[in-house]
């Protein structure tokens, strides 16, 4: 497939620390400047970053990571045990078999079902797991692993970018706003937010699927993937025979019942993680039977309750799967083994967020950058598109999308609301340009955590996704623009 000589680049651990490195050197810039404590209400001062906290910076970020890294040591022992019991491979062989000639549609269907993992509960660490499987998939069906990542990526993104009920983006960024208004007497329309919300999901999917399956069709001709000869012969030794099809392959009964278990425990932890509360109180009481297992009944589970979930399915599939009940815990070191670099790259992508909040540049950030754009004196149309524009930049610094509209909906919804302008489209300018962000920024662990499972480089995701990203950008801020202009 590629015939592209072998070059040298930065690796992905190298490209972390220099963003860390120059955010360390922008709060020193930044040293002396006043902002509003989010907490406290008192002024507070950015205070320039020292050596020890730049040093300590890569640990704080392990601490602050330590729910996502546990549950993807977790997830990785689940698919060592998974993949010693040749189910996972089997099962690649028998479903690209089934799809001959169809394996497009796959890709179209997929990315639908991680978008709706996205727009309902902002599906982002949880995707970690699927970047290898579909990777090895997409290989089978003699695509690359681009492929399998995009899918992965690119479809949740797509629903995060347009979240509906999401509560860490929507849901935290109608809060912030709803609180800051009660002096106002003004609510939140959500009807109005989901219309632009659904507007915004559907559009990027539908855009984000056609680019990669044109893609995916290109390099299913031998037209060339975007991938390295050498790239390429890393995936299929990582990977395994399971980037390559058997004819005669069958499933026996055996793996047919652990294949069973691996969807049902993917199944459970989707339902774990969707907000049942805030979406139908009757359905989250009845689901509350479910709180024997960790503690939390479906509706609140959080990274620490998917990781027992997972190494709880993981024993069970080593029960069912293992002819040698020997080899289960071998298979579980293995797991966590193959998710140490994995997890070094999400604790170093959280590093700059600690020195962001330790010296409280990211704070200042927004409170000043939303501020002075609040006091422009624009019309609506031109201040919602550099609302936008601002918030994409904003979102490199605060990627977390509660920790944004946290920051930002109580300074601009006031002064939206007061200028008879739409509150709805303000809060959806900070979800979708934080969802936007999200699909590329290093400092997003999962992206890293995940291309780094998938074998795919940062910058080869980069250059392939360039174009695309820039069209949803432009698609998303007319959306929005138009939004603001037809609803002041």
């Amino acid at each position: 497939m590629g015939n592209k000589k072998k070059r040298r680049s930065l690796s992905t651990f190298a490209i972390l620390i220099v963003v860390l490195l120059l955010v360390s050197a922008a709060t020193w810039l930044a040293s002396g400047q006043t902002y509003t404590d989010a907490e406290t209400g008192e002024q507070a001062v950015v205070v320039g970053a020292s050596l020890s906290d730049i040093l300590m910076a890569p640990i704080g970020g392990w601490h602050d990571a330590g729910d996502v890294i546990g549950f993807v040591f977790c997830l990785g022992a689940f698919l060592s045990i998974l993949n010693a019991t040749g189910a996972l491979e089997t099962g690649i062989h028998v479903l690209v078999k089934k799809l001959h000639g169809k394996e497009l549609a796959l890709v179209w269907i997929l990315m639908f079902l991680f978008s709706v993992g996205g727009t309902t509960y902002g599906m982002g660490e949880e995707t970690v797991g699927f970047y290898i499987l579909l990777a090895a998939t997409m290989m089978a069906a003699g695509f690359d692993p681009l492929v399998g990542a995009a899918t992965v990526l690119l479809g949740a993104g797509s629903g995060v970018l347009g979240s509906t009920i999401n509560p860490f983006a929507t849901g935290a960024a109608v809060a912030a706003a709803s609180d800051a208004m009660k002096a106002m007497n003004t609510e939140v329309n959500m009807g109005i937010v989901y219309v632009e919300a659904i507007i915004l999901w559907l559009a990027t999917y539908f855009i984000s699927a056609l680019f990669v399956t044109r893609y995916a069709k290109k390099v299913k001709e031998g037209k060339g993937s975007i991938l390295t000869a050498d790239q390429l012969d890393e995936c299929k030794k990582a990977y395994g025979s399971s980037s390559e099809i058997d004819a005669n392959v069958k499933l026996t009964g055996r793996q047919k019942g652990v294949l069973v278990v691996f969807g049902l425990s993917f199944v459970v932890m989707i339902l774990g993680f969707i907000p049942w509360g805030s979406l139908n109180e009757g359905i989250y009481n009845t689901l509350s039977f479910s709180h024997w297992l960790t503690g939390n009944g479906f509706g609140d589970w959080w990274f620490d309750d998917a990781a027992t979930w997972f190494l709880l399915m993981g024993l069970l599939i080593g029960l069912i799967g293992l002819e040698d009940k020997s080899k289960l815990m071998p298979s579980i070191v293995a797991g966590f083994a193959d998710m140490i670099s994995v997890n070094l790259v999400i604790a170093l992508a959280r590093a700059t967020t600690v020195i962001m909040s330790t010296t409280g540049l990211g704070t200042w950030l927004v409170e000043a950058s939303v501020t002075a754009l609040s006091a422009s004196g624009l019309p609506a149309p031109a201040f919602g598109a550099l609302d936008y524009l601002l918030h994409i930049g904003l979102s490199f610094l605060v990627p977390s999308s509660s920790g944004l509209s946290s920051l930002s909906a109580p300074i601009v919804s006031p002064i939206v609301v007061g200028m008879g302008w739409s509150v709805e489209t303000s809060i959806m300018i900070t979800v979708a340009a934080n969802g936007l962000v999200n699909l590329f920024t290093p400092t997003c662990g999962f992206i890293m955590g995940g291309l780094a499972l998938a074998r795919v480089p940062y910058e080869t995701w980069l250059k392939w996704a360039g174009k695309l990203l820039a069209i949803i950008a432009v698609v998303a801020g007319v959306v929005l623009t138009v939004a603001m202009l037809v609803l002041s």
